[in-house]
């Protein structure tokens, strides 16, 4: 009877290491105009978060406003406030984010607690396409899908101020 010969065990394959950047397909590159797009939003967002840390959203006392900070670019005042003593769905907003980029995030909240929110949102969005510009690739949103993310987002905010307006005007 013939001996038998022991099974070799195949030898195991080390694993291979993670890439560090996750190399993009030639078909998923940016295009040029998203990354004009992108470059446009980038620097519009970075253009109204310098123009919030610009303007003094205190008053001569100290105490935090609630609004009327866009009236020291030259803007007017609110004509709903003028016309009817009661705030707009967006009174307020240029107030919170001027009081936002300085920290005070309980008198952003009181000034307009939707344009906290849309601060905060856009401030993401900012760092997103920066990010984006970078990679060279949109993170997070599936390709055809970009419309569909600035529309629900448009929404939500409406939503949020009409809502909060509606609340406003009910109480007052």
């Amino acid at each position: 009877m013939p001996a038998e010969s022991p099974q070799q065990e195949p030898t195991p394959v080390p694993p291979a290491p993670l890439p560090i950047a996750v190399p993009v397909r030639p078909g998923n590159r940016l295009k040029w105009g998203v990354r004009v797009g992108l470059v446009a939003v980038a620097v519009s967002l970075a253009s109204v978060f310098g123009v919030a840390a610009y303007l003094n959203p205190y008053g001569p006392d100290g105490a935090a406003r609630t609004m009327a900070t866009h009236t020291q670019l030259g803007l007017p005042q609110c004509n709903m406030v003028a016309l009817t003593g009661h705030p707009c769905p967006t009174c307020g907003m240029t107030t919170s984010f001027a009081l936002l980029v300085r920290g005070d995030v309980r008198a952003s909240l009181n000034a307009n607690w939707v344009g906290t929110v849309l601060a905060v949102g856009w401030a993401g969005l900012l760092v997103w396409a920066v990010a984006c510009l970078i990679a060279g690739r949109l993170w997070f949103i599936r390709p055809g899908r970009g419309e569909a993310a600035a529309t629900a987002g448009v929404a939500l905010f409406l939503v949020l101020a009409l809502g909060r307006w509606a609340a406003i005007l009910w109480e007052g």
